[in-house]
């Protein structure tokens, strides 16, 4: 996909190009996605008491919240192919908000369950977000913009953490039930989720120079059809190994990121003996790393690029998921609060870094399938995240065991790096366009306040 007038710089408080209107809707749009698809985990000691749900019959919800969110981001990223990333998002976030608002009415294990499910399809919206700065930015700031786009959405993770159990004690101090509380503590996502959903229709757009259908007809954009075609692309990206070396290392860190929001403030609250607002506010640090922890993945990326081109890239992300998987069998083994709550954002620092190393490399592996492969890499963090839960649904392994043998599994399976190759044909185009791109900027810097 041959997308021209890309920004090389990120200007943080200038709203009035596409590219940085783009930049800050996607990810405001992915953050409020978090705060409805994990608004229900830092509840989950009220819902339990509730519904009456055992360990596994938990552990099968966390399961269902990142199972159905595979197969909608497999077709998500054909959508931002065919459709374009604004309508893809914005049908995504109305639609969304349905099923978010609609678990107020589950009353027993069955209906939570399929509430669980739906709720999960709002999770794809990570391949929207990675789409769309991947058509705005150039190469010299891509990794940076990805990483920073999908790291303050994924903060959601942690304001939600935060949030939730001040909502639903706001609720409790106005004399509603703990029963009737967490439900109608989900209306509030459900709302911001929809009234996000028609600001991005109105106040973005595809591209640099305007909207897919535009483009197509000003001969700018092949029709989707053909080899231009959303399942040619798809079968393109499916055939080329690297993409699921990527899925699977996708699934190590970003499922490992939707493992920890989902059992982080029940496992507080049970090992460590704390309150619910206590346990929410310790898990929210884990997400609240994603401030700045995604972005250094980014930029890490991007730096390495300016030294050592797509290699140092792939050998960026080896690094960061080793050092992910040492961290986290640390955490597995702390017993005290304080040392936990320390080795936990250690941990949090480097999963993140991960996630934002990889997203620095999908964008160089299929250009003529963007949507394909963020969307097949992109659903590899579901199935990672659907894999880990299985360690956790167990009434014969606790948590902590569950936590260590994931830390094993990271380490081990972080070798599935080294098949990230590209031709040297590849290696110096990309490096011609990365100097080219930054070349072009007089500026101090791919990040800036201006």
């Amino acid at each position: 996909m041959d997308i021209r007038n890309k920004a090389n710089r990120i200007r943080l408080f200038n709203f009035s190009t596409p590219h940085m209107r783009a930049f800050h809707l996607s990810w405001f749009a992915f953050h409020v996605c978090f705060f409805g698809w994990f608004g229900i985990a830092p509840l989950m000691a009220v819902v339990r008491e509730d519904l009456s749900l055992t360990q596994t019959q938990i552990g099968n919800t966390i399961i269902a919240s990142v199972a159905i969110t595979v197969i909608v981001r497999l077709l998500i990223g054909l959508l931002c192919d065919r459709l374009g990333p604004r309508k893809t998002y914005s049908g995504l976030l109305v639609l969304g908000s349905i099923p978010v608002m609609g678990i107020a009415f589950a009353d027993s294990f069955e209906t939570f369950l399929l509430a669980r499910l739906a709720i999960g399809a709002i999770g794809a919206s990570f391949v929207i977000t990675q789409y769309h700065t991947t058509v705005m930015f150039a190469p010299n700031v891509v990794g940076t913009a990805n990483a920073t786009s999908a790291g303050w959405g994924n903060l959601g993770g942690g304001t939600t953490q935060i949030l939730m159990p001040l909502i639903f004690s706001g609720l409790l101090m106005l004399g509603v039930s703990e029963t009737l509380g967490w439900r109608l503590a989900m209306v509030v996502p459900g709302i911001v989720l929809f009234v996000t959903g028609i600001g991005y229709w109105f106040l973005t757009q595809d591209a640099p120079d305007g909207n897919f259908s535009d483009l197509r007809a000003r001969g700018e954009l092949p029709e989707a059809t053909g080899e231009n075609s959303a399942m040619h692309s798809f079968l393109a990206a499916a055939k080329d190994i690297r993409v699921w070396a990527l899925f699977i290392v996708y699934g190590l860190c970003f499922g490992v990121e939707l493992t920890i929001n989902n059992i982080a403030a029940i496992y507080f609250f049970d090992h460590f003996e704390l309150s619910l607002a206590t346990a929410g506010m310790i898990a929210g640090l884990f997400g609240l790393m994603n401030i700045f922890a995604r972005t250094l993945g980014g930029v890490f990326s991007d730096l390495f690029a300016r030294q050592n081109g797509l290699k140092g890239r792939v050998r960026w992300l080896f690094i960061a998921l080793v050092c992910e998987g040492i961290a986290l069998i640390a955490f597995s083994q702390m017993h005290v609060l304080s040392l936990a709550i320390g080795i936990m954002l250690v941990f949090s620092l480097f999963v993140q870094m991960a996630e934002g190393a990889t997203f620095g490399v999908v964008p160089f592996i299929n250009k003529k399938a963007l949507g394909a492969v963020a969307g097949i890499v992109g659903a590899g963090g579901n199935v990672g995240a659907v894999s880990a839960a299985f360690l956790f649904r167990s009434e014969n392994l606790s948590y902590q065991q569950g936590l260590f043998y994931l830390g094993l599994t990271v380490l081990v399976l972080a070798s599935c790096v080294l098949v990230v190759r590209f031709s040297d044909a590849t290696e110096a185009r990309e490096a011609q366009a990365y100097r080219d791109a930054a070349g072009s900027d007089t500026g101090s810097g791919a990040l800036s306040l201006r």
